[in-house]
């Protein structure tokens, strides 16, 4: 039993209409699902991926306006990667951010790889990193994106988490998740090692950031990220997941059917939530592949609900929409 690398990763927004502007016009990623958030109607739940958005190339956020600006803390994820092919794609990256506006750091080394951090509007902390070709096949950038398919995004690099302390969050992904530790350094002072599963490489890593400087994390605020979510293959799997989890004693959630996808939910020792979550059955499911992401979907436990839904969720805009 092994997981498969990262799934997914959800963070927050105070601002779809300009989160859907950025994450589709700017990075080039395809909206692949427009849903809502099943535990809160209220808010969208935005997909962005690949062309299909295959497990291992999404990033997800929900809508939240009343949401106040992220602060850096302990117990968050504090940056996420993305794959790129090559130096010569953030040396591109990096002209177009300058072109478009967008605030970012140096093309530069970053644990013995070369990355390009940059922030979207709402400060969420980013990263693009060459992944060499290496481990995990990346996804591939929608034919009808605004990027070059050569520079396109090809799925999730990495996520850091930032905690008091690497021990314990180290323990719980070596001795239960099954990963192993690859690195360990100094960036700017502080503590940071670095962790893969699986094949490892891109789209299976984790770097774990010692800041016990920082305050407790208390709520996500927009620009921060909510959760990351680990691939299981198959349902069998996901529910030996669960025994696992609940047997070495960490407090976990239910399976429950996301109807895209089946999840489980519990904290690491930091304070991290993370999502073990299936690769299927996927984002087709109810809508043709061509089509993806051009209406409201909802799993058929809401779709009865569906004028009500609508009626109360903020319009975005038809054009900045369509796939």
């Amino acid at each position: 039993m092994q997981l498969g690398g990262l799934h997914h990763v959800t963070a927050v927004t105070a601002d779809a209409p300009g989160n859907v502007a950025f994450y589709t016009g700017t990075l080039g990623m395809r909206l692949v699902k427009k849903t809502v958030n099943q535990d809160d109607v209220s808010a969208y739940h935005l997909f962005y991926g690949d062309e299909l958005g295959r497990p291992g190339t999404e990033m997800t956020f929900f809508d939240w306006a009343w949401a106040p600006p992220r602060e850096a803390r302990r117990g968050m994820i504090s940056s996420v990667a993305f794959r790129v092919s090559g130096r010569e794609a953030l040396e591109w990256w990096a002209a177009r951010f300058d072109e478009l506006g967008v605030e970012r750091g140096e093309v530069e080394g970053r644990g013995g790889r070369v990355a390009l951090r940059f922030a979207d509007p709402e400060g969420q902390r980013l990263e693009l990193v060459d992944d060499g070709g290496a481990a995990l096949p990346g996804g591939v950038p929608w034919e009808r994106s605004p990027v070059p398919g050569e520079r396109g995004i090809r799925g999730l690099d990495s996520v850091t988490l930032t905690v008091k302390e690497i021990g314990p969050t180290a323990a719980v992904l070596t001795r239960v998740l099954g990963f192993r530790k690859v690195d360990e350094y100094l960036e700017a002072g502080h503590r940071v090692a670095a962790f893969e599963v699986g094949p490892g490489g891109p789209g299976a890593r984790l770097r774990v950031e010692e800041r016990p400087d920082l305050p407790p994390h208390r709520r996500v605020g927009a620009g921060g990220v909510h959760h990351v979510a680990f691939r299981a293959p198959d349902e069998e799997e996901h529910a030996a997941w669960w025994e696992r989890l609940t047997r070495v004693g960490l407090m976990v959630s239910p399976i429950i059917d996301r109807y895209y996808f089946r999840s489980i939910y519990f904290r690491e020792p930091g304070g991290v939530l993370f999502e073990i979550a299936t690769d299927g059955p996927g984002f087709a499911t109810d809508e043709d592949p061509a089509r993806l992401g051009e209406r409201l979907s909802l799993p058929p436990f809401l779709e009865d609900r569906r004028e009500e839904i609508e009626a109360n969720l903020r319009p975005l805009p038809a054009g900045q929409l369509r796939s």
